[in-house]
Parts: structure tokens; sequence; C-alpha cells
């Protein structure tokens, strides 16, 4: 993403700012997106998207993929609480 909008950095954080910004000012949000034959961009997954549980890396992508294979589920989120 880049624009007027995007922010300019972490304050006095330059380390986590050069990860999110390149030097052209595109921020990278870690969002992985499809373009569909619509032309449609649609946001499908986040790259770092991880829950910690009892000491267990848990991908919700993976969670979710299981329980959408259910007949009955017409739709599921998985959110670390």
């Amino acid at each position: 993403i880049k624009g007027p909008q995007v922010m300019k950095g972490y304050w006095n954080q330059p380390d986590a700012t050069a990860e999110c910004l390149d030097a052209e000012g595109w921020f990278k949000t870690g969002d992985i997106a499809v373009i569909g034959a619509d032309g449609f961009v649609s946001i499908v997954d986040r790259k770092k998207d991880l829950i910690i549980v009892s000491g267990f890396n848990v991908y919700p992508n993976e969670i979710e993929d299981v329980v959408m294979a259910h007949p009955k589920v017409a739709n599921c989120a998985c959110i670390g609480v």
C-alpha cells in the first residue's frame, strides 16, 4: 500500500519501520491476497498469522480449513483469545 494515508513509520523505532516500509514508501501489510477472474482482490490470509496455545504454534488458516471441510459449516474464523 502506498499513499498519503500510510504512516511515515513507528515512533523512535527505525528497525521496526524498516521491516514494514521500503525506501519508496510502500507499506508491507503482511496480507496475502488473490486476484479473481473478475478482477477483484480478496485478502485470504496473513503472512505472520500465528496463535500460541500452551506452547504450540497454531496457524488459524489450518484450523479454518479443517472446520470448513464439514458440510454443515458455511463460514468460520479462528482467533486467539
